[in-house]
């Protein structure tokens, strides 16, 4: 059993920052080796923002977020972050943490959403002018 609680989104302007986090429990630690963002905007499909392995030094992201978005991890906390910086109005979605055991095939630097096993409630955030 995998319990996944993301935490750390609100209201953010244009040009801020906004740290998202992702608590992880687990029976066994293997469950979480991989674990990823995604994001969902209203009327769209849930689209991949970054991933990584459990050492963290496998790290992908989508072109829209790269160079603006860090995912790190501590495993020793059992909690996985997103660092957003210089938000734009089109971050505004719901940000959900994923996990699994085994390695997501990366399709042009992304991964879908099939191939996580695990996923949290979704924290929302917002980017205002």
């Amino acid at each position: 059993q995998v319990q996944l609680v993301e935490s750390g989104g609100g209201l953010a302007q244009i040009g801020g920052s906004l740290r998202l986090s992702c608590a992880a429990s687990s029976e066994q630690s293997s469950s979480t080796k991989e674990m990823a963002w995604f994001r969902q905007a209203p009327g769209k499909e849930r689209e991949f923002v970054a991933a990584t392995n459990w050492s963290g030094d496998r790290t992908n992201y989508s072109n829209s977020v790269k160079g603006r978005f860090t995912l790190s991890r501590d495993n020793a906390n059992n909690t996985m972050y997103l660092q957003m910086n210089s938000l734009q109005l089109e971050d505004t979605a719901v940000y959900y943490c994923a996990a699994d055991q085994f390695r997501p095939r990366f399709f042009n630097g992304i991964a879908y959403p099939g191939a996580y096993d695990y996923w949290g409630q979704g924290t929302q955030v917002t980017v205002s002018s």
